[in-house]
């Protein structure tokens, strides 16, 4: 930002109501819920809200045993926040950019860690993905979004969507892989030869490997992710 004085600052940088619906970018990395009813977000994403809104934390039968025991079994899981009301929410998620997707039926896989709010409308369930001893910190697991309605998911910097097809299948660094649509087959596999040539030490030998027809979201960050008890 530049130098402005305080009425150039305050119209530069005020709320503007666009009319986009449930979710606007207020900026790339601000999410608007302009709420009427109720919307699921990421647990400690609240930065700001105006009206009648009240914020309670996921129940732990929310939704369901099936969930909880995952949810144990994962050591971290998807920490949600119920917010209900009128009024106006604003979200963000250590300053990452911001992407709303419209579902019309279709299913998503996210990471766990880049999933930010979802309309009550959208089915979920958390998904354990095979485990590899030390591979990564924390380990991984993601969320299945399937459904009619929005979803926000998180990036560090703009993402980028790699088309995937049966003759040329994607491979992607786990720290780096954002989300891939519900389609793919995902599983983890090993280059012993990058692993050799990085060194010991790197992850990078372990690759996400996703086959089938659809598309996979990287980002230009390798995220570390740690364990957190929910």
């Amino acid at each position: 930002m530049g130098r402005y004085s305080l009425e150039e600052f305050v119209s530069n940088t005020k709320q503007e109501d666009r009319g986009e619906g449930l979710f606007e970018l207020e900026t790339p990395r601000m999410l608007e819920v302009n709420l009427e009813g109720r919307v699921w977000a990421k647990a400690g994403t609240m930065i700001s809200y105006r009206g009648s809104v009240k914020f309670e934390r996921e129940g732990i039968l929310e939704h369901g045993v099936g969930k909880m025991f995952k949810k144990a079994l994962t050591g971290e899981g998807t920490a949600l926040m119920k917010a209900t009301g009128n009024g106006k929410l604003y979200l963000a998620d250590q300053g990452k950019v911001i992407s709303i997707i419209q579902l019309q039926g279709e299913s998503i896989f996210v990471n766990g860690n880049d999933l930010l709010a979802f309309e009550p409308s959208i089915a979920w369930d958390i998904k354990l993905m095979k485990r590899v001893a030390g591979m990564l910190s924390g380990g991984l697991f993601n969320v299945r979004l399937e459904g009619r309605g929005m979803v926000a998911i998180t990036s560090h910097h703009k993402p980028l969507t790699l088309q995937v097809t049966r003759e040329e299948p994607v491979y992607t660094d786990p720290n780096a892989t954002v989300a891939w649509s519900g389609g793919l087959q995902p599983e983890f596999v090993t280059d012993i030869s990058l692993k050799t040539f990085l060194g010991r030490g790197s992850g990078e030998s372990i690759q996400m490997k996703f086959s089938g027809e659809g598309f996979v979201v990287v980002q230009p960050y390798e995220e570390v992710y740690y364990s957190q008890q929910t």
